[in-house]
């Protein structure tokens, strides 16, 4: 995504966005991000191009916003998607100042707030889940026995 080309002569596009203290000049998905992303955001709409130009663009927008304050890892984008991201930075790649650039990998679309009630207090969704799983566990032992 980095160096594109605008539609004026001889521009380019700014060559970072910053977030949450982060230089981003360039963005990667996983494969895991763009399973989740054909299934729990758009269904017909999931090329790497299109998702990271999505991406880009909520960026320079400044429509990405942590999910909790003190953390790096968990962003809503328009106060309704739900991103999981972590930040490397980029080898030999600093900005004028002499600032590192780093690259966002998107781990995983976590889903719309708006659809899954459930995603609005992560914390307690993911305690949720970590006792469904420990009691479906202690569950099997039992049966085993």
């Amino acid at each position: 995504m980095r160096d594109k080309n605008m539609s004026r002569f001889s521009t380019y596009e700014s060559f970072h966005v910053e977030l949450n203290g982060f230089k981003i000049a360039d963005i990667v998905l996983t494969s895991h991000a763009l399973s989740r992303w054909d299934e729990r955001v758009e269904t017909d709409q999931g090329g790497v191009e299109q998702i990271c130009g999505y991406l880009w663009d909520k960026l320079k927008l400044s429509r990405v916003q942590p999910y909790y304050p003190n953390e790096n890892d968990v962003f809503l984008i328009d106060n309704d998607l739900v991103m999981v991201a972590e930040f490397k930075e980029l080898k030999d790649e600093t900005d004028i100042a002499g600032n590192p650039l780093h690259k966002m990998i998107v781990i995983t679309f976590l889903g719309r707030i708006s659809e899954d009630i459930e995603l609005r207090d992560l914390k307690s969704y993911y305690a949720w889940l970590r006792h469904t799983r420990r009691m479906t566990l202690v569950k099997n032992a039992r049966k085993r026995k």
